[in-house]
C-alpha cells in the first residue's frame, strides 16, 4: 500500500513501507536531463533525505529508456554562463545521491547513456534488466562525456572507463557487471522484484547505522589506507556507543529479531 504521494511536473515519487520511489517521468524525452527536470529530482531527494520515513530509495525510468543523458534540445546556442549552470546544478544532483543518507538503487530497464550513465553509476547500486544497455558516447557529437566520467571511473577500472568514454560504445548488462558498474542483472519480469528484494534486505537494517556507513564508504574512498583506518576506526568506535549497535549485538547474541531505536 502506497502511504504517501507527492507531485512534480518531470518525476513521480510514491513511497511504499520504507521503500521511496523516485521514477523519471519524461518518456517522450527518454527522461534526458533538462535543466529542471534535475531541479525536481535534487528536490526530491533532499525532502526524502531530511524526512527520514524511507530507508531506501529505488530511482528509476518510465518508458524506452533509463535516461538518455542531458536534454541536448535546451543546450544549443546558449552562453557560457547557462552551461556552467547546467553543470553545476548536474554535479549538485550526483553529490545529493551520495550525500543522502539513505542508499538509492537505480533500477535500469532500458539504456542508460551519457549523464543517465552517469546518474546510474552514482548510485550506490544498480540492478539492471538483461536489456538494459550503457553508454557515454558524448565524443561522437562533439561534447566529450567530462563529467559522467567522475562517476563511471570509480565504478568501472581505467581501461574499460576510458575505452567506454573514447568509443562512445554501448556495453551489455551482463558486461556492466563483470566491469563492476552493476549489481545484479536479471530479466524485465523479474526486474521491479528483484530491485525491491534489494532493498528490503538493505531495509532491514538500522537506518541510522546504514546512514553512517554510507557516508563513512565515500569518505576515505579518496583516502590513503593509513588516514582510511585512523578515519573508520572513529566512525566505527563511535557508532559502537549507539544504542542501534548495543541493541543489535546483544540481539544477536540472544538470537533474536533487533528492535531499533535510530539513535
Amino acid at each position: 500500500m502506497i502511504e504517501a504521494e507527492k507531485t512534480y511536473e518531470h518525476i513521480l515519487f510514491e513511497q511504499d513501507g520504507a521503500v521511496a520511489y523516485v521514477t523519471m517521468n519524461r518518456p517522450n524525452k527518454r527522461n534526458a536531463l533538462s535543466l529542471a527536470h534535475m531541479q525536481e529530482l535534487i528536490s526530491c531527494f533532499e525532502e526524502i533525505g531530511e524526512g527520514g520515513d524511507a530507508s531506501v530509495v529505488i530511482l528509476r525510468g518510465e518508458g524506452p529508456a533509463f535516461c538518455a543523458g542531458h536534454d541536448l534540445s535546451e543546450m544549443i546556442g546558449r552562453d557560457p554562463g547557462f552551461y556552467r549552470h547546467l553543470f553545476d546544478v548536474c554535479c549538485e544532483l550526483m553529490e545529493t545521491i551520495q550525500e543522502m543518507s539513505q542508499p538509492v538503487i537505480a533500477q535500469v530497464h532500458a539504456t542508460a547513456t551519457a549523464a543517465g550513465c552517469q546518474l546510474a553509476a552514482t548510485c550506490d547500486l544498480v540492478v539492471a534488466s538483461e536489456e538494459a544497455r550503457f553508454a557515454t558516447p558524448g565524443v561522437r557529437i562533439g561534447l566529450f562525456c567530462s563529467t559522467p566520467m567522475v562517476a563511471l571511473s570509480r565504478a568501472v577500472g581505467q581501461k574499460k572507463s576510458m575505452e567506454m568514454l573514447l568509443t562512445g560504445e554501448f556495453i551489455s548488462a551482463e558486461e556492466a557487471r563483470a566491469e563492476g558498474l552493476v549489481n545484479r542483472v536479471v530479466s524485465a519480469e523479474e526486474l521491479e522484484t528483484e530491485t525491491r528484494s534489494v532493498a528490503e534486505k538493505i531495509a532491514e537494517a538500522s537506518p541510522l547505522v546504514v546512514g553512517i556507513g554510507k557516508q563513512a564508504f565515500y569518505r576515505q574512498l579518496g583516502m590513503p589506507t593509513e588516514q582510511a583506518y585512523a578515519y573508520t576506526r572513529e566512525v566505527m568506535s563511535f557508532n559502537a556507543s549507539f544504542a542501534d549497535a548495543q541493541e543489535g549485538m546483544s540481539a544477536f547474541l540472544e538470537k533474536r529479531k533487533p528492535e531499533w531505536k535510530g539513535r
